[in-house]
């Protein structure tokens, strides 16, 4: 295993550095601070570099680029704590940055996260959540109330598109990038839902978008599915939804659902997401992962037995 390790923290180039370094064995298993602590030793030893700018271990750590998300080729430094396993967030021919500032071990950031899920609870508590579609807002209760932008129309989950009813040629295929489709109607936010819009769904699917446009299609019996696959038709897409909407039934997320069929379309690098054998490829896909948890299960549960 090696890495590159990269000091460019600094305005001036000629303090910069870079060290490419086979880990020994013993390393892949340890903590990454060895590797930042092998950097500080060799930067040191060198009479030009020790000389005008010595480093301290203690006042360093180690970063590496990572994706912003998952469809964007854009990267961003993401600080690695020196007590993590290194060949569990490290690659084999990672590049390999050493910043100023101290180091965080798993434990700090696992307090950061406990403080931060705690700050947000108390929010919660305190406050209440704009209803307006799309208005991530929260305020207190009985106001002050914020400016709101946001949409008229619920969010549409079809296949692998994600979008909102009332801007339909505004079309996101990434959880994350969904969210930041902007609002499309300005306003003040509320908490207290229409009369006339209590009933509204909250999102819709392939099957409200075929009735909206006439074409709403009879329920097919399984008879008639498997007439269907056996011809050789396409039936991935409506299986994929129905499926969506088991699993929210379930207590299982949409968002988890799609970042999950997101996944799979990445793994298997399938670029026109809409066509019926790329949805079939990600049906087959998705039913071995689910056959291979519930043969768990039932492993488990006759491991209980």
């Amino acid at each position: 295993m090696k890495v590159f390790l990269r000091y460019e923290d600094n305005e001036d180039a000629a303090l910069h550095k870079l060290l490419k370094i086979t880990l020994p064995k013993s390393w892949k298993n340890g903590p990454t601070s060895r590797i930042l602590q092998q950097f500080v030793e060799s930067y040191n030893a060198n009479e030009t570099l020790g000389a005008a700018n010595p480093l301290s271990e203690s006042e360093l750590h180690l970063a590496i680029r990572k994706p912003v998300n998952k469809t964007s080729e854009d990267t961003d430094l993401v600080d690695i704590q020196s007590n993590a396993i290194t060949i569990e967030v490290i690659p084999d021919r990672s590049d390999l940055f050493v910043m100023h500032g101290p180091s965080q071990t798993l434990e700090d950031i696992s307090l950061m996260a406990n403080k931060e899920t705690e700050r947000i609870k108390a929010l919660q508590e305190s406050t209440v959540a704009c209803v307006h579609f799309g208005c991530k807002n929260r305020f207190p209760k009985g106001g002050p109330y914020p400016d709101c932008v946001h949409h008229v129309a619920p969010p549409v989950f079809h296949e692998t598109a994600k979008f909102w009813s009332c801007c339909p040629t505004k079309k996101a295929y990434d959880w994350d990038d969904f969210q930041q489709l902007p609002g499309c109607q300005t306003g003040t936010c509320t908490n207290v839902k229409d009369d006339d819009k209590s009933d509204e769904k909250q999102f819709l699917g392939g099957s409200d978008l075929r009735e909206a446009l006439g074409k709403a299609t009879k329920l097919k019996s399984i008879d008639d599915f498997n007439t269907s696959e056996a011809a050789g038709g396409s039936e991935a897409a409506p299986v994929l939804d129905r499926l969506r909407l088991v699993m929210k039934e379930m207590g299982i997320e949409n968002e988890l659902f799609d970042q999950v069929l997101n996944g799979i379309q990445q793994q298997k690098g399938l670029s026109d997401t809409d066509s019926s054998e790329a949805l079939e490829e990600v049906k087959a896909e998705l039913g071995s992962k689910l056959k291979v948890a519930m043969k768990s299960i039932a492993a488990d549960q006759l491991r209980i037995k």
